[in-house]
């Protein structure tokens, strides 16, 4: 009912009119990400990890509309004025790209975001007028443009001191301000950031270097766990006062000494603790108003305030994630989840494509290319069955602590593996062309040659891509011999397909039925592993 271009403004622009500046996309919509076990920190959160995918979203959009042939293109009316409200807010606050956002900016950019999008909300939920409005291509391009600073300055804010990206994040609200609050290192922050496209190649090293040697690291899966492990605190070690912080708040010591438990209770051993009927400081707020207009009692706003700080300090409820936090299976502590490694690995082969582009030293490339390979050694296709806790190649959702993999199924993981496998194949598409160029492929992976097995005379691997079957030859010859269903043979002295043959694979046309691919010692030497 809409046009391309809505579609892709609606998508961005939900997320921007929830857009926190250097903390992330507000989690105020119960769906927190692909990560569940995140869930908690609705309300009090910000996503680093959706700004990170923002980024890779924007500079797609620029180049897109950038290279169409369009002018001007068609939106509803709606939709046009939350694009308006935002691009206004936008510009109103660039100067403060430079120099950062305080915490009371911050406020007031994110609240003229926010009211854009409720005003929005409340329009289209009235119904869509049916009026219609043209946004040209100059606007367009130049709103995108100027979102992504936005985006990379908040990117650049969140680099944490280790070269690695911060992926949740916790905020507070007052009247006038947003403050910000980090929580640890986690998996999904720094493939996110990885698959950007902001970082260049001596960033993504020093990410990668600094990944490897982090408490992310698992050792004896060779793999990386989504959060660091951590000892949680036995049921008889929490909500445990220390009384020199009784000690200093005036209505506390009031209380205790007369016996008065409603906020906090002594025990038999000593310590302090607060009423466990307390499911959140709303309950002690509740008691404290009250116990305020008692006359014998007296309660100062700052001794409320003492005791709310107090309370939340004790058990940090505003830190809770949910049970990625608080479990030790279903992708919490301690946890591999394997759909987020193959992920890494498919942002690191990004990343070596993106190096090769740029013609990068060698010795850089292959500190890339030696991550790529470390990351893939740990998955679970490459392990034996001891280590890995089932039949190697079955798809499994992750490994806690103290088992091997759990819930089988065909993850997410599959896809991302899939593509990677692709790219160490050297399979490329540009410009409608099929080219090939295995640059990290590995020699070990050649069949050597047994004629009593099979038909060539030289080390071999095969593969099928679009129902055309691909042989590779390691035969000191070069280029490629295409095989058509009638019997005929065209060679190519390149490794890229002309569009008209390229089409015909991707369209499944059945016209070639095999492509043998020659690679000389030479080419191989040099690109081959």
């Amino acid at each position: 009912m809409v046009s391309f271009t809505e579609k892709i403004l609606v998508t961005l622009l939900a997320k921007l009119s929830n857009f926190i500046p250097e903390a992330g996309i507000w989690m105020n919509t119960l769906r927190p990400e692909w990560n569940d076990a995140n869930n908690a920190l609705v309300g009090n959160g910000a996503s680093m990890v959706t700004v990170y995918y923002l980024r890779r979203f924007l500079a797609f959009t620029i180049e897109l509309y950038s290279e169409s042939r369009l002018d001007d293109f068609v939106i509803s009316d709606e939709l046009g004025i939350l694009f308006i409200e935002l691009n206004k807010a936008f510009v109103k606050y660039q100067e403060t790209l430079e120099k950062g956002f305080d915490n009371h900016n911050r406020k007031r950019l994110a609240d003229e975001l926010g009211s854009a999008g409720s005003n929005y909300r409340e329009r289209i939920y009235k119904g869509f007028s049916g009026e219609k409005r043209n946004l040209n291509k100059k606007e367009l391009v130049s709103f995108f443009e100027l979102a992504l600073k936005y985006i990379d300055q908040s990117i650049d804010a969140n680099k944490r001191n280790d070269s690695m990206y911060h992926a949740y994040n916790l905020v507070s609200f007052t009247d006038n301000a947003i403050s910000i609050r980090y929580l640890y290192e986690m998996l999904e922050g720094q493939v996110a950031v990885l698959s950007s496209g902001k970082l260049n190649v001596n960033q993504v090293l020093e990410l990668l270097n600094s990944l490897r040697k982090s408490s992310l690291y698992r050792p004896d899966q060779d793999s990386y766990i989504l959060y660091p492990n951590k000892q949680l605190p036995s049921f008889l070690q929490k909500n445990i006062i220390p009384s020199e912080e009784v000690k200093r708040i005036n209505a506390l010591n009031q209380l205790v000494e007369r016996g008065d438990s409603t906020i906090i209770s002594k025990d038999n051993k000593g310590q302090f603790h607060f009423n466990a009927n307390f499911s959140n400081d709303n309950f002690l707020r509740d008691v404290l108003n009250q116990l305020k207009f008692k006359p014998e009692l007296n309660i100062t706003n700052e001794d409320e305030k003492q005791i709310i700080d107090l309370y939340e300090k004790i058990f940090d409820h505003q830190s809770f994630t949910g049970r990625s936090g608080s479990f030790y299976k279903y992708e919490g502590l301690g946890s591999i989840y394997w759909h987020m490694v193959s992920k890494l690995l498919l942002s690191i082969g990004e990343s070596i494509k993106n190096a090769e582009s740029q013609n990068v030293k060698p010795e850089i490339l292959n500190q890339l290319i030696s991550h790529y390979f470390n990351v893939k050694n740990g998955i679970g296709a490459h392990k034996s069955p001891k280590d890995y806790g089932s039949f190697p190649f079955d798809p499994y959702s992750h490994t806690p602590l103290m088992l091997g993999v759990q819930q089988p199924g065909m993850t997410g993981q599959v896809k991302e593996d899939i593509i990677s496998r692709f790219f160490e194949l050297g399979i490329y598409i540009n410009g409608g062309q099929l080219s090939i160029n295995p640059t990290i492929l590995r020699k070990t992976e050649f069949i050597e040659t047994n004629n009593k097995t099979d038909n060539y005379n030289s080390p071999w691997l095969s593969f099928s891509y679009c129902s055309v079957d691909i042989v590779y030859l390691i035969d000191n010859s070069k280029g490629i011999d295409i095989v058509f269903c009638d019997g005929k043979i065209e060679q190519l002295s390149s490794y890229t397909l002309p569009v008209s043959l390229s089409q015909s694979i991707f369209n499944r046309q059945n016209e070639i039925k095999k492509l043998i691919v020659h690679f000389n010692n030479e080419l191989m030497n040099k690109h081959l592993q």
